[in-house]
């Protein structure tokens, strides 16, 4: 019984000893820490600033060209929205002109890829604006991009805030 138990034992403490450097070796490198962006990130992030700039001029039509046109697409807000058009119309109905609009920053930016045609974005929105134009607003995101002909395009959207 005891040579049994000590042939099970040690390939099992065998790797565990090792599974934590395996780990190391494959971990992301820390948030805070500074990497190079591949060229489908740098895509991504350009997708948002792109956003950004169309939303700082009060243009809703060119923000919104960041999602998928397609009635497939997922809002997730305060309430739960699906569809280009109603997600559209949402932002409209909720930010009339440039004043309720203010000034927009995206922030702490996070691309991960998670194949050749998917990847995901975590980051934080600041919403600057006056008393009268609602207030200022901040939260965070995460967005779903499916690379489309198109190029990336934002397929399910979740912020907070």
């Amino acid at each position: 019984m005891t040579q049994l138990l000590r042939s099970l034992l040690c390939p099992l403490l065998l790797v565990l000893a090792l599974t934590p450097r395996a780990i190391a070796q494959t971990a992301p490198p820390p948030a805070d820490q500074l990497r190079t962006l591949s060229h489908d990130e740098l895509e991504i992030v350009k997708v948002l600033t792109k956003q950004q700039n169309a939303w700082n001029k009060g243009d809703l039509d060119g923000f919104a060209l960041g999602y998928k046109n397609s009635p497939d697409i997922i809002f997730v807000g305060h309430n739960l929205s699906r569809g280009y058009d109603q997600m559209l119309d949402s932002y409209k109905h909720g930010y009339p002109n440039k004043e309720a609009m203010g000034t927009l920053a995206f922030t702490d930016l996070e691309p991960h890829i998670l194949d050749d045609k998917y990847a995901f974005v975590l980051g934080h929105y600041k919403l600057e604006r006056s008393k009268k134009g609602g207030g200022n607003a901040e939260g965070i995101f995460s967005l779903l991009f499916e690379k489309t002909p198109d190029g990336w395009k934002i397929i399910l959207d979740h912020t907070t805030g």
